[in-house]
């Protein structure tokens, strides 16, 4: 047996974690039988041929070793069907690949972008198993992506410290924390470090909304306000635009991100001193934590079952804590969000915290 594996999109913790979970059940299960081959930097090694045969020993004490040994990169899957005048398609290059390797599985490692081709792939004959990985959770059809753990470790860290520069000063501190389209590590942070604000994209706020939270601090004697906002927060003004619109206002903001925008508006409403960090990419490295490492462990030997039993074209996926297998068609194009009345929103609201509407 001939299988490929890659990682797709931006990297995260766990993903060698998942690989040497994978690779160590298949090695178990059909040893001299089985050839990895490592495709080197996702789909981009797919396209180009890129790709080389792996020793057990690759896989060997990277359990805890962040980033992914594979590399990665980001292919547009809107740029997968289009081709250059009397040139092949990425996704005929990748098939003709595939077909030259003579690979009888693809093991793919990745987020939304990355299952979109996925499944695109496995609808043109490609037998496919992905695992679920992104720091955000907004993957469709799993409870939990690795990489998500760790992010909200790291962010809750970043946030704590923050605690006690914030009360010395007495000032107003915003985090500004990754996710873009979902607010699940905003939220599972913002409510682990005791955050006063969480604003996530799924809640449009008002900055009126937040000022007053922070004034009703401020008068019960609290010397300062911690707010945890998603990189991809938007004003209930935003949320009323068209996309043509949006796209429009957010280029013509004259601010790095929408952190330094809502600080100058709580200042114009509050009179207070705000300050702004953005741990970014910080949340995505390091180690992951042990609550993913048993989850890419899980993950990995489900991925591994699937393929010894020739169950392609799934996704594992966490569903009320048993690993299952969930069809790609089913995964691709989809995004989970927050839902704005879900439990933990409301536990959030009866905790004190303001969701900044």
């Amino acid at each position: 047996m001939r299988i490929g594996m890659l990682t797709s999109g931006g990297d995260c913790q766990g993903l060698n974690a998942a690989l040497r979970g994978v690779a160590k059940t298949l090695y178990n299960e059909f040893g001299d039988k089985l050839t990895l081959y490592g495709i080197r930097d996702g789909y981009r090694g797919l396209i180009e041929g890129d790709y080389h045969e792996m020793k057990e020993s690759d896989f060997s004490d990277i359990l805890t070793v962040g980033g992914t040994i594979l590399g990665t990169s980001r292919q547009p899957f809107k740029s997968m069907l289009k081709a250059e005048e009397n040139e092949e398609t990425k996704l005929e290059k990748m098939l003709k690949t595939i077909k030259e390797a003579k690979f009888d599985c693809l093991v793919i490692l990745g987020g939304n972008g990355t299952h979109k081709t996925a499944n695109l792939l496995s609808e043109h004959g490609v037998h496919v198993v992905t695992l679920p990985k992104t720091i955000d959770n907004d993957l469709w059809g799993t409870e939990m992506t690795f990489g998500f753990q760790s992010a909200v470790d790291i962010a809750t860290t970043v946030i704590d410290s923050i605690h006690s520069t914030a009360f010395s000063h007495s000032r107003v501190f915003i985090v500004e924390v990754m996710g873009h389209k979902a607010g699940w590590l905003t939220l599972y942070a913002g409510i682990a470090s005791g955050a006063d604000v969480i604003i996530i994209p799924e809640i449009p706020y008002s900055a009126k909304a937040i000022a007053k939270a922070i004034q009703k601090r401020e008068k019960s004697g609290k010397r300062f306000s911690i707010l945890a906002v998603a990189e991809g927060a938007i004003s209930q003004e935003e949320a009323k635009m068209s996309k043509k619109e949006f796209k429009a206002a957010r280029e013509a903001m004259p601010y790095p991100s929408i952190s330094y925008r809502i600080a100058e508006e709580l200042k114009e409403l509050t009179g207070q001193e705000i300050r702004v960090t953005i741990p970014g990419h910080y949340q995505r490295g390091g180690a992951p934590c042990p609550a993913d490492r048993l989850l890419t462990s899980r993950l990995g030997v489900a991925a591994a079952q699937l393929i010894r039993d020739g169950k392609f074209g799934n996704m594992v996926a966490v569903q009320d804590d048993k690993i299952v297998p969930v069809p790609l068609s089913e995964v691709a194009g989809k995004l989970k969000t927050v839902p704005p009345d879900s439990d933990i929103v409301q536990a959030a609201r009866d905790l004190g915290l303001s969701m900044g509407d």
